[in-house]
C-alpha cells in the first residue's frame, strides 16, 4: 500500500501504535468524514486503486462519489436485473422444450460481454454465441462455463477454439474439412460443432443444395459431434417479408431433414431470432437465438412484451455559455442562433459513439427531465444543446443520452440507423457501471 487514510477518532488513535510506516507509505488521519471531504483535493488521487472500507455510519459513499466524480463524467449504466427480467419474458414466451441461445457478441451489444454472460449463466440460458474466437476466450477467462458458439471462426483460431472448448460454426465445406484435418492432427474426436445452412440471407452458410456433400464429409470422419444446424432469417421483423421468411423456413427444414436422413445424426435446429420468436412462434423449433430483445429492444414491435431497458447512457454538463442571436455554435457555423440562448456543452462526442448525424437539431437529450436539442455539429469529444427553456440548469447537471425515459430506438431513428449500431458503437472509453436491483 502506498497510503492509508483513517477516518474516525478511535481508529486514528489506535493505528499509529500497530502500523509500521515503512510498510504502508503515507498515513493520514481525520476525525470524521466531513473533515476529510473538506480537505479533499482531486489532484491528490490519480491512476490508483483505492479500497474504501468502513461502517455505514461513517457515510463513506460520499467519499466514493468524490473519488469518481471528476474521473468519470460519462457512464453507461447496465441494469443486470433488467437482463434477467427480459430473459424470463422470453423463457415464458417460448414452448417448454425450446432452448435459448443468448447473443453476447460485440461486447454484448456494447454492454460488456463477461458481465452479461455471467448473469445469463446464473439465470440458466442454454447457450451463448459470439462472433469471433477472442470474444469466447474472454468469456472462458471470466469463468463462463456455458457452451459458447463462435459464429465467424477462421483457420488461424482453431488452436484457441479447442484450447478453450469453444464450439465453431462451420459455414462452408472448405472450413469444415480444414477443421477436420486440424482435429485429426491433434488426435481430437467428437468435437462439438455447428452447421449454418444458407437459405436467403446470403452472408454465411452452406448452400441448402449441398446437403449430400455435407453428409458425406460428416460420415467420413469421427472428428465431429454435430450439436446444432441453423440458418439466419433476413427480415423476420417485417410483415411485408413474411412470405420470404416462410420460404426460408421451408428451405431450412427441407435441408435439415435431408441431412438428418443421410447421416442419422440427431441435432438441435434453430432459425428464430428475437423478432421471429414473437411474430412466428412456429419457428421456435429446438432453440431460439436472443439478441437485441435481451437488451430491452422489442424488434418485433409487437407491443406484447414487457421488456425493461438495460442500458442508460449518462453524461454531464461541462460548461454553460450565453450565446446571442446571430452567433454560431460548433464547427462550420452550422448552428446559427436565431434567439439569445443558454448553451450547454456535454461531455460526449462521436469518438464515444454519439453519431455526428444527430447534430443540428436532429438529436435530443434529457436534462432535469426536459428535452434539449443538439445545436451545431457534434464534435469528437463533446456536443452542445440549447437549454434556454430549462429552469435551474447548472454546470455538472446529469444528462441522459438514452435510457428508460429516452429510448435508444428514438435516438437511432433520429440518426437514421438501428438500435444495434448505437449500442455497439458506445466507445470502450465510456465506463460501464453494473448494478442489480
Amino acid at each position: 500500500m502506498n497510503r492509508l487514510i483513517a477516518i474516525g477518532e478511535k481508529i486514528s488513535a489506535y493505528l499509529p501504535q500497530v502500523v509500521s510506516k515503512p510498510d504502508i507509505g503515507e498515513l493520514f488521519f481525520y476525525k470524521n468524514t466531513p473533515d476529510f471531504t473538506e480537505s479533499f483535493r482531486h489532484s491528490h488521487f490519480r491512476d490508483e486503486a483505492i479500497l474504501v472500507k468502513g461502517a455505514r455510519i461513517f457515510s463513506f459513499e460520499r467519499i466514493v462519489q468524490l473519488l469518481e466524480l471528476k474521473a468519470h463524467q460519462t457512464v453507461l449504466e447496465i441494469n443486470l436485473s433488467a437482463i434477467a427480467h427480459n430473459l424470463k419474458i422470453y423463457q415464458q414466451l417460448i414452448r417448454p422444450h425450446t432452448r435459448i441461445m443468448a447473443m453476447v457478441k460485440a461486447f454484448a451489444y456494447g454492454s460488456g460481454g463477461a458481465e452479461i454472460a455471467g448473469i445469463l449463466q446464473y439465470h440458466k440460458a442454454d447457450y451463448l454465441a459470439v462472433a469471433y474466437t477472442d470474444e469466447g476466450v474472454e468469456l472462458r477467462k471470466a469463468g463462463i462455463r456455458l457452451p459458447v458458439m463462435v459464429m465467424n471462426p477462421d483457420e488461424t483460431s482453431f488452436e484457441l477454439l479447442t484450447s478453450y472448448r469453444l464450439e465453431p460454426e462451420l459455414y462452408s465445406l472448405d472450413l469444415l474439412q480444414a477443421f477436420d484435418q486440424y482435429l485429426r492432427q491433434e488426435g481430437i474426436q467428437q468435437y462439438p460443432i455447428h452447421i449454418e445452412i444458407e437459405t436467403g440471407m446470403n452472408r454465411l452458410g452452406i448452400p441448402a443444395g449441398d446437403m449430400d456433400k455435407l453428409a458425406n464429409i460428416l460420415l467420413s470422419t469421427s472428428s465431429f459431434s454435430l450439436q446444432t444446424v441453423f440458418s439466419h432469417l433476413a427480415a423476420s421483423e417485417e410483415a411485408a417479408n413474411d412470405e420470404f421468411t416462410a420460404k426460408q423456413f421451408a428451405l431450412f427444414q427441407q435441408a435439415a431433414d435431408e441431412l438428418q436422413q443421410k447421416t442419422g445424426y440427431r441435432f438441435l435446429r434453430h432459425i428464430a431470432n428475437s423478432a421471429a420468436a414473437v411474430r412466428h412462434p412456429e419457428l421456435q423449433l429446438d432453440m431460439i437465438r436472443l439478441g437485441i430483445g435481451l437488451y430491452g429492444v422489442d424488434s418485433s414491435r409487437s407491443g406484447q412484451l414487457n421488456l425493461q431497458t438495460v442500458a442508460t447512457l449518462k453524461s454531464s454538463i461541462a460548461q454553460l455559455k450565453k450565446v446571442a442571436s446571430g452567433e454560431s455554435v460548433s464547427y462550420n457555423r452550422k448552428g446559427m442562433m436565431d434567439h439569445d440562448a443558454l448553451i450547454a456543452t456535454i461531455r460526449l462526442g462521436y469518438a464515444d459513439g454519439y453519431p455526428r448525424r444527430l447534430g443540428n437539431g436532429a438529436g435530443k437529450v434529457l436534462i432535469k427531465g426536459q428535452e434539449a436539442r443538439v445545436i451545431g455539429t457534434v464534435c469528437m469529444d463533446m456536443f452542445m444543446v440549447d437549454v434556454s427553456g430549462i429552469p435551474g440548469v447548472k454546470e455538472g447537471d446529469e444528462v441522459i443520452i438514452f435510457g428508460p425515459e429516452l429510448p435508444v430506438e428514438s435516438l437511432a431513428a433520429a440518426a437514421g440507423t438501428i438500435p444495434y449500431e448505437i449500442m455497439t458503437g458506445i466507445s470502450q472509453r465510456v465506463r460501464r457501471v453494473y448494478f442489480q436491483e
